[in-house]
Formats: C-alpha cells, sequence, structure tokens
C-alpha cells in the first residue's frame, strides 16, 4: 500500500497546524517546513476548508489554523477522504480487469482483508495522538522497521540466519 503524495501531503499539513495550534500558520511556512511546492499545499488546503477541517484567515495578517480538535479529526477518515481508490491489483477494477486468474483467484480476497486492516489500523488513530512525541514515563512509539524482500528466497535466507 502507498499512499499518494495528496493524501501524504494533508497528513503534513495536519501534522503541522497540530503542532502549531498556539498561533496562524502559513502555507509558505507548512511548505518551507516540508519542502513541498506551495502550490500543492494551496490545494489542500482549499479542500481541508471545505470540509470544515481548517479554518482559512485572509489578509496581510492571516493564515491557517485548525477549526477542529485534534482529537475529532480521524486519520482513517482522511486518508478515505484524500485517496481516489484502493485498487491494489488489476482486479479489482471491474472495467479494466483483464486478468485470466480473476474468476479462480484467491488473492483478491487476501489483499481486500490486507486493506480492510491498513484502513482499520488508521481507524483508531486520531491527529492527536500523532501529535503527541513523547511522554515522561511512557516509552515512545516508533514503528519497527519493514523488511522488504526481493523474493521469498531472500526472506528465507535472512530466517535462517
Amino acid at each position: 500500500m502507498r499512499l499518494t503524495s495528496y493524501t501524504d501531503y494533508t497528513l503534513r499539513t495536519l501534522i503541522y497546524l497540530g503542532m502549531n495550534r498556539d498561533r496562524l500558520v502559513t502555507i509558505q511556512d507548512i511548505a518551507d517546513n516540508h519542502l513541498i511546492s506551495k502550490n500543492h499545499l494551496m490545494k489542500v488546503v482549499y479542500q481541508l476548508g471545505t470540509v470544515d477541517i481548517v479554518e482559512t484567515i485572509r489578509g496581510r495578517n492571516g493564515g491557517l489554523r485548525l477549526k477542529k480538535d485534534p482529537s475529532e479529526i480521524n486519520i482513517g477518515e482522511i486518508v478515505r477522504w484524500t485517496e481516489t481508490d484502493f485498487h491494489m491489483a488489476e482486479c479489482f477494477d471491474r472495467e479494466n480487469n483483464r486478468c485470466v486468474l480473476s474468476p479462480s483467484c484467491k488473492l483478491q480476497g487476501v489483499l481486500v482483508a490486507a486493506t480492510r486492516s491498513f484502513l482499520n489500523v488508521l481507524d483508531a488513530v486520531t491527529l492527536d495522538e500523532l501529535l503527541v512525541l513523547e511522554k515522561p514515563g511512557k516509552k515512545k512509539l516508533m514503528p519497527s522497521p519493514v523488511r522488504i524482500y526481493p523474493s521469498l528466497k531472500a526472506k528465507a535466507k535472512v530466517d535462517a540466519v
């Protein structure tokens, strides 16, 4: 599963706004901080404004801020809203599916379950939880590295060690 740049920029924008709730933020601030095109961010911010997640204030001293509390912004909803589709393979697209295995293939069911699991994890997270970098006395939440194996043989070699 790979998120589009649009989703990535949307999540980065929300995190930046959540971490800077004490002030108005400009699109240029976000663009400079994340080395993202200001033009791309303008589209992201416009869309976030249309769904009442971000408030935009015009004028010389204007800027952006979250319109909702970070605890009310569900990451799974954001990803579903920003992603155009979750077609993991050709067989997910009934109109353009030319795979000869589709009538009897069980891979599609496995991929549907994997996508559902992916989204279920995101559904359990709010923006507020992403803003907590480290709390005293709590273990820092860092994801385990994901190993990418070019083949099952390579994985078997690593597992054998």
